[in-house]
Order: C-alpha cells, then structure tokens, then sequence
C-alpha cells in the first residue's frame, strides 16, 4: 500500500467501527471498486489498536472507575453489594464472552464460508432494518430503563452476531438495546465501553497468529494507521453521542440499505 492507501483504509476503520454502518463492508470497497491489494493481517491490526486506544482514551474517566471499583469488588463479601461503577464492569465482561467463545468456536467457519460479498451484503440490508426498527421504537419510548444483568447479557448474546462480516458490532448491540428498552445514548455507551474488550482480544488473538507467520510489513505505515485510525475514531465517537438522540438512527439506515444494494450489484 503506498501512504493514500494507508491514510483511506485508516480513516475507514477509525469512522465505521463505532458507527452502526459495518466496517467489514466498508473496507471491502477499496479492493473491489479500485483494485486495491489486501492490506494484510498486520495492518488490521494496527488500525484497530488505533479504534480501541480512542475508546480507551474517550471513555478513559468511566475505564478508570470501573477497573478501580471491579478490583476492589474481589475483596468484597458476597453478602456486600457492588457499587455502580464494579456492577458495570462485570456486566461489560459477562457480555463479552458469548462473542469470545463463539469466535475461538467458529472462526474456520465465518472465514470460509461468511466471508463473501453476498453475506455482506444481506447482513448489511437485513441488519440495517433492525436498526430502522429500533429506532421506531425508541420514538415511541416515554421512559427508558436503566442497565440491568439481564439487558447486558443479552446485549452479548447480540454481540455473537457481530462475527457475521457486515452486521456491524456497534450496529447490533445498540440495536439490541434499545429494543431492550435503553435509550439511544445508554445503549450507545455500553456498546462502546463493551468494544473495549472484545477488540482488545480479536487484537491479542490476531497477534498471535501474526506471531506464527511473521508477515512482511512497513512500521511507517503501521504507525500512520494507528494515528489515523485513533484520531478519527475518536472524533467519531464524540460526534455520534452528540448527534445521537437529534439525529436518531435513520440516517444509518437509509445509508446502510444503500450501500447493501450498491454490494449486491457487484455480486
């Protein structure tokens, strides 16, 4: 890749991972429409260090209380009850095993058989009109409900889904709960403070398999795609949450049934 290359594929992983778009189908349509190379496993990688280092850095005041109260919550009697900030850490980590467990189950399976321009495709159609429908429902909402042990886990169950190239992670789990009942914005944020760890683990997995097989890459263009990545995936996050309950989920929807279209004509 020479460095345009670098800096669009960047810009693209920083922007779709944490809106409810599908960056698998985004980053497919370099290569299909300008014939671009693959940009390999180590480039994946750093881009989505670049994600996870935003999120990180957004939420870093949430990140903090909650690390601080969960490790406090091990010292605690089972009879004492958990502070908000520890209860929300171990719903974020109870909602991340289904995908873990999932991923490490059926990874052979999504890369052989899910992996094609097609099931991009209909996952970017049929999942954006769940999240039409979503946002149906959170207009008619008077009252939101508040983050429960039930509404987090099954807010991960959704999150298994997300292995399917073109759902889009942050699509379905905010999708999941708002039709659970959370307001746009709550859903939102649990969407992404639960990002944190799952992209921390696809990252140390795909690391290790780098590991393996060493692949030949540029540092410059590792580094470039960290910086990308970070600074538009954090200015994506803030923008979103600021626009989110003005501009709702229609936008993304419209755009996605668009662009599910726009990947079924290149089938």
């Amino acid at each position: 890749m020479d460095t345009l290359q670098t800096i669009i594929l960047a810009l693209i992983q920083g922007i779709t991972e944490f809106l409810p778009i599908s960056s698998s189908a985004h980053l497919i349509l370099p290569a299909q429409l300008l014939d671009w190379p693959d940009q390999g496993i180590a480039f994946d990688v750093a881009v989505h260090v670049g994600s996870l280092l935003a999120v990180v850095i957004y939420f870093r005041q949430d990140v903090i209380n909650m690390a601080r109260a969960w490790l406090l919550s091990l010292s605690l009697n089972r009879s004492q009850p958990l502070c908000h900030d520890a209860k929300l850490a171990w719903m974020v980590i109870a909602a991340t095993l289904p995908a873990i467990i999932v991923a490490l189950l059926a990874k052979d399976f999504i890369e052989v058989h899910l992996r094609s321009t097609t099931v991009i495709a209909v996952a970017t159609l049929f999942f954006g009109l769940l999240l039409g429908l979503a946002d149906l429902k959170s207009r008619r909402q008077n009252v939101a409900l508040e983050m429960t042990w039930r509404i987090a886990l099954l807010i991960g169950f959704a999150q298994v889904l997300a292995l399917i190239p073109g759902t889009s992670r942050s699509g379905v789990t905010i999708t999941a709960a708002v039709l659970l009942g959370l307001s746009k914005t709550d859903g939102a944020r649990f969407s992404f403070l639960l990002s944190i760890p799952i992209i921390a683990a696809a990252g140390g997995y795909a690391i290790l398999d780098m590991l393996s097989d060493p692949p030949i890459f540029s540092w410059f263009q590792l580094g470039l795609g960290v910086v990308v990545s970070a600074i538009s995936a954090y200015l994506c996050i803030k923008v979103f949450l600021q626009l989110l309950e003005r501009i709702g989920f229609m936008p993304f929807v419209w755009y996605r049934l668009a662009l599910g279209a726009l990947l079924l004509t290149m089938v």
